[in-house]
């Protein structure tokens, strides 16, 4: 973290965010990383109920592929309610309202998906140890078409809620297993559900997952010298990446893509995959640039990409 700013000139600060336990803990988060910045600073959080929320019922797809867990968190802020908003950044739509900024990026989680069994199964397997037609939950498109890609004969299923939701289903019987993401499980405590993780070659995460991401209004100068502190820089290149090639592909936050970064020094590497639903193909591409171009990056790796024909499979998810 860089050096202390002066006192900060307002005495609270308000973060808007859902009120789902994960959400509370990368709201606390940021809200003690704020304080340390700024000693003496009074950070409170404004609970705020989404789209994807509210209803439970629906598919992620059918409910939209832009702000269903983001917006009305956004609206807080743009009205005044609250200074800034917290989002599990792989949430985050890339072309937000211009009022708002995304002005801190701290330290990134686990990037890795997660394979989590029934907690009275002991034994440590892995996707390929599941049995044929097994019963796997999750929501999500990309990990739908990528564990079609890997395992045909899987029986997909949505599931919604929030974590601690899904284990009880699962524990329940309803599925053999879920996808979850790893970071999230582990910010709650929960890290002994992870039967074992699932990361690139088989499985590409999603943009911006692992990471948290603080909005505030565009012309809130101070507000935005404040969340300067609490941003790691190598974190801020890879998802800058990340977002520049969901950007220029104009894809949504839940389309079938999936991304690689890593970074090495000043080195940033981005490989990126697309998939159709029923995983009959995948599409891949990569390459390297200096961290100070990472928003390049994202647009070469999406000019490569879509030189392959990709553009049918993601406007179309």
């Amino acid at each position: 973290m860089k050096a202390e700013l002066p006192p900060f000139p307002r005495p609270t600060l308000r973060i808007a965010t859902r009120a789902s336990q994960l959400a509370l803990w990368q709201s606390n988060y940021i809200a003690d990383l704020l304080r340390q910045a700024s000693p003496g600073l009074n950070v409170e959080l404004l609970h705020v109920s989404t789209t994807g929320d509210r209803d439970q019922t629906e598919t992620l797809r059918a409910l939209g592929s832009f702000g269903v867990f983001t917006r009305e968190v956004q609206i807080a802020v743009l009205d005044g309610r609250a200074d800034m908003a917290v989002h599990s950044l792989k949430d985050l739509p890339t072309d937000g309202p211009p009022q708002l900024t995304l002005a801190a990026t701290p330290v990134r989680g686990l990037t890795r998906d997660a394979l989590v069994l029934p907690a009275d199964l002991t034994e440590r397997l892995t996707l390929a140890d599941l049995p044929q037609r097994a019963r796997i939950g999750t929501g999500s498109p990309r990990r739908q078409a990528q564990l079609r890609y890997l395992r045909p004969d899987l029986q997909l299923s949505e599931v919604r809620g929030n974590v601690e939701t899904r284990l009880r289903k699962l524990d329940a019987g309803d599925y053999d297993a879920l996808i979850l993401a790893a970071a999230g499980l582990t910010r709650l405590g929960l890290a002994n559900r992870i039967h074992s993780e699932i990361g690139p070659p088989e499985m590409y995460p999603a943009v911006g997952q692992g990471a948290v991401g603080v909005e505030c209004r565009t012309d809130d100068a101070n507000l935005r010298t404040l969340l300067g502190l609490i941003t790691d820089p190598a974190t801020l290149s890879a998802v800058t990446a990340e977002r520049s090639l969901l950007s220029a592909l104009r894809a949504g936050c839940h389309a079938p893509l999936g991304v690689h970064t890593q970074v090495n020094g000043d080195t940033l590497s981005l490989e990126a995959v697309v998939l159709p639903l029923d995983g009959h193909q995948r599409w891949m591409a990569n390459a390297t640039a200096n961290t100070w171009q990472a928003d390049a990056l994202g647009r070469q790796v999406a000019e490569l990409l879509t030189t392959q024909g990709v553009d049918q499979v993601l406007h179309g998810a």
